[in-house]
């Protein structure tokens, strides 16, 4: 794992901790991966916003939490639409897992410039809506690619960076692997914490990997959830005249 300690200072500071009723707002929210993994930790909390513009996706995530959340598209909501009020009464959990695809080796690698147009550039929609904020969200959480901060997008990474700082969030970002936390899959993702304030953070420490894949596959699967040979081939021919692998 690699780890950058970006919230620190010349002196030590506090753990931050939660004492209030939790209010999770999740941009670019998806099926609402994150709400999931709160649950599982047991934390109780209140889904309070949820921002995702495709119909099928907020479907999915109603389906699976038990909500009625509404599409919602980032670029024609304001900060009023966040609803953050009363933060001394209410803690404030802003997820904000911006598409990765213009970011990704498997895409185009388009980046995430500020006005470029790409996917991966609606980051900045989040500092316009932080910008606009009357009360700031306590905890920011991002998760995303690797890439995040590869050669090519470390000068936007750390623009963000910098913009955060200019708020008054400590921000400590590290590259972690599935597999190090249980899970059988070799899957690396940069997570970045930021908490309003002067808080020192610690990423949790790796567990043993006690699973293999076969572990977790199921023995018999529905013949309806395999994709054709002639299928398979023509997504395979899609992709290489995409240029996303080679022929």
């Amino acid at each position: 794992m690699e780890f950058e300690q970006l919230g620190l200072f010349d002196e030590e500071y506090p753990q931050y901790k939660i004492d209030k009723p939790i209010r999770l707002i999740e941009a670019f929210a998806g099926i609402g991966s994150q709400a999931m993994a709160l649950k599982r930790l047991g934390v109780n909390f209140e889904h309070y916003r949820v921002i995702e513009f495709d119909d099928f996706a907020i479907k999915s995530y109603n389906s699976i939490h038990g909500t009625n959340f509404p599409t919602m598209d980032v670029t024609k909501i304001t900060a009023a639409d966040l609803g953050i009020v009363d933060t001394d009464k209410y803690e404030y959990i802003l997820t904000y897992s911006f598409c990765c695809q213009d970011l990704s080796l498997a895409g185009k690698q388009a980046g995430m410039k500020r006005d470029s147009g790409t996917r991966s550039s609606l980051l900045w929609e989040i500092e316009r809506l932080l910008n606009e904020c009357t009360e700031l969200p306590q905890i920011l959480l991002l998760e995303n690619v690797i890439q995040v901060h590869s050669e090519k997008n470390l000068p936007d990474f750390e623009e963000w960076i910098q913009f955060l700082r200019s708020k008054g969030y400590s921000n400590y970002y590290g590259d972690l692997n599935a597999k190090d936390f249980g899970v059988p899959q070799n899957r690396d993702r940069c997570f970045m914490v930021s908490m309003l304030g002067k808080y020192d953070f610690q990423f949790p420490k790796t567990i043993p990997l006690e699973k293999v894949i076969n572990d977790v596959l199921e023995e018999e699967v529905p013949e309806k959830f395999f994709i054709r040979n002639e299928k398979a081939q023509l997504l395979i021919d899609q992709l290489i005249r995409d240029g996303k692998i080679e022929g």
